[in-house]
């Protein structure tokens, strides 16, 4: 199984991986990730969880997915604690909201698991980032994935998660971007490798989503036939 978790940016988790989507709930990410799903039916269960908190984009701004229909926007931190709004390109001494996110997880984690990996998308993915460390660090007992997987991942810009990077994290990573997303560019993308000893890549010509196109089964299956 995967579990799986939506916010600002992006997310979900379970039995398998945790996914996160940007700005939606899990009802809404489960909705965009349906190709996905259909492509991985032999070899995933995913299950969605929404973040904890609602959020508005950095400016005050509606986030497009709320314009599309989406009125219940999430998101696992703020990087603009007095706004209570998210943006992956602001560099912030301190965020909010993290802790409830991990708790969040943790009592997912705790109730529907276990869970065999983690998969997560934009800020869900970057969340996704935080609990490997967590983990790798035992200070989540509850936590044991086995993989993660991240799409249109990137390093938190704010300077209290700098800890969250200090090593190469050893769990399995499949790590999954598009050469033209202009809401999280693939060079950042590329930086969050760095945090990885031994990561794998798929790259896709489009945008920020979730690619699941028959090109990209092999890739997926063949990363987590590994498990």
């Amino acid at each position: 199984r995967w579990l799986g978790t939506t916010d600002l940016s992006d997310s979900p988790l379970g039995e398998l991986p945790l996914k996160q989507k940007r700005n939606l709930n899990g009802g809404s990410f489960r909705e965009k990730t349906g190709a996905l799903r259909k492509l991985l039916k032999k070899h995933a269960e995913l299950v969605y969880l929404s973040a904890p908190h609602c959020v508005q984009e950095a400016g005050g701004e509606e986030a497009p997915e709320k314009e599309n229909g989406n009125v219940d926007p999430k998101g696992w931190w703020f990087s603009d604690v007095q706004a209570r709004s998210f943006s992956a390109l602001q560099q912030c001494e301190e965020s909010l909201g993290l802790d409830e996110s991990v708790k969040a997880v943790r009592e997912a984690v705790r109730i529907q698991g276990p869970f065999d990996g983690i998969l997560g998308f934009s800020q869900g993915a970057a969340f996704v980032a935080m609990l490997c460390f967590l983990q790798e660090q035992k200070l989540e007992p509850e936590f044991s994935f086995r993989f993660a997987i991240f799409v249109a991942g990137f390093r938190s810009a704010c300077e209290e998660h700098k800890r969250f990077y200090n090593s190469p994290l050893e769990i399995p990573s499949l790590h999954v971007f598009g050469l033209e997303d202009r809401v999280i560019p693939d060079s950042m993308s590329r930086e969050l490798l760095l945090s990885f000893q031994d990561p794998q890549v798929l790259t896709h010509p489009g945008g920020h989503f979730v690619p699941a196109a028959s090109a990209h089964r092999q890739t997926y299956q063949d990363f987590l036939n590994r498990f």
